[in-house]
């Protein structure tokens, strides 16, 4: 058996990743919501994480999203909170709302139901915010797997989007 909750490659990829914010001082915070704080469980995974990983947010309800990281309510109801411009807010809201520099951000539809055919079950809204810098959004439609594979693969891609805004 495994030391880890998550698998070797899973945690292998989390551990470079906390190395490569470390080396570069550089601090994450998540917003998490199909997630409900699987990312950053998988990043505490890892012994050492609490000089890197600064906080969590799980923000499932739409509430949340508004009172722990300054999610307008308006912009909520105006897209939806599963929309790329909810993600943004949710990954700036995770800077202005920590002392973190970098932050992922996931909010989607994981199923089996809530979906819609404008937004289908697999789809999932992700943000990386920089503090001082660009928001990047991306969309991934997984399509209709399992709950359990589409918040896996949400995991994974929020792992490449912090690999991909480091140095």
């Amino acid at each position: 058996m495994s030391d880890f909750i998550f698998n070797e490659i899973l945690a292998a990829r989390a551990a470079a990743l906390l190395e490569r914010c470390r080396q570069a001082g550089v601090m994450i915070a998540t917003a998490e919501s199909c997630t409900g704080g699987l990312v950053a469980a998988l990043l505490t995974e890892i012994p050492g994480s609490s000089s890197v990983v600064e906080r969590g947010f799980v923000t499932y309800s739409n509430e949340a999203k508004n009172e722990l990281i300054g999610v307008p309510m308006e912009l909520i109801s105006a897209y939806g909170a599963v929309s790329p411009q909810v993600a943004c807010a949710m990954a700036e809201g995770a800077i202005a709302h920590s002392r973190a520099q970098l932050s992922v951000a996931i909010t989607g539809v994981a199923g089996p139901g809530g979906g819609s055919p404008e937004k289908p079950v697999g789809l999932v809204q992700f943000a990386t915010a920089f503090k001082g810098g660009e928001t990047i959004a991306v969309e991934k439609r997984f399509g209709e797997l399992s709950r359990a594979k589409i918040r896996w693969l949400a995991v994974e891609t929020a792992l490449d989007l912090l690999e991909s805004r480091l140095p």
